[in-house]
């Protein structure tokens, strides 16, 4: 499916931002977030969807015993909230700012609504985005519950090669470029980033993975997702 917020080549942030549409633009503005700045708690009112201009995002919850999940991290482009569009009254996630100048364009729901209404096509290709959502979180949470870490890793990878991955020409290998630092990993898969290390560095040591910094190379086929 390529990167997660482009759907059959529709570029979400640049279809529904507000600044777009010269009824909206005058009364529109983005919204600045520093690190570790609240977006929405829990409970909060879900009256708007997000989509991220600048910065990076985390989405996730907390359990009864004060454990926190972190369903998504999110980057430039991709849109949050978006269950506001199918009438949720109060959120059941959070989202944050990880990065300090995360900029965000705000769309309230009804507006939301009316920039959908006249455009069929459109409206069904977010409604499949959503879905696409719903079915990678839920498969994100079977890994989290039922595999080891370096399952789970070994999994996300695959995951994180459909949204970031093209083929290397110098190896004909499977190359990953993307915007998650190993601390964003490690939250992502369930883990400490003192494992994630370990992990790494032993796919490394097997020839299973290459990695620094933001790139990974996939020394093995299988983890490549199906063509």
């Amino acid at each position: 499916m390529g990167r997660i917020w482009y759907l059959e080549n529709i570029n979400l942030f640049k279809i529904l931002c507000p600044h777009k549409y010269g009824d909206y633009k005058k009364d529109h503005s983005y919204n600045l977030y520093n690190n570790k700045d609240y977006i929405y708690f829990e409970e909060d009112a879900a009256r708007k969807v997000y989509l991220i201009d600048k910065g990076k995002v985390k989405i996730g919850y907390y359990t009864e015993d004060g454990r926190e999940v972190v369903k998504s991290i999110l980057t430039r482009g991709e849109v949050f909230g978006e269950k506001a569009i199918l009438g949720m009254d109060k959120r059941n996630e959070f989202a944050v700012s990880l990065s300090d100048k995360t900029s965000i364009c705000p769309i309230a729901v009804p507006v939301l609504h009316e920039l959908m209404k006249d455009n069929q096509k459109f409206t069904l290709k977010v409604y499949k985005f959503m879905s696409f959502r719903i079915q990678r979180l839920e498969r994100r949470l079977q890994i989290l519950m039922f595999k080891d870490t370096e399952t789970r890793l070994l999994e996300f990878l695959t995951e994180l090669c459909e949204d970031y991955g093209f083929c290397c020409e110098k190896t004909g290998k499977m190359k990953i470029k993307h915007p998650y630092t190993q601390k964003d990993i490690a939250s992502l898969i369930g883990t400490s980033r003192p494992t994630l290390n370990l992990i790494m560095n032993k796919l490394k040591d097997h020839k299973v993975i290459d990695f620094r910094r933001n790139e990974i190379l996939l020394l093995e086929d299988s983890l490549a997702p199906a063509s």
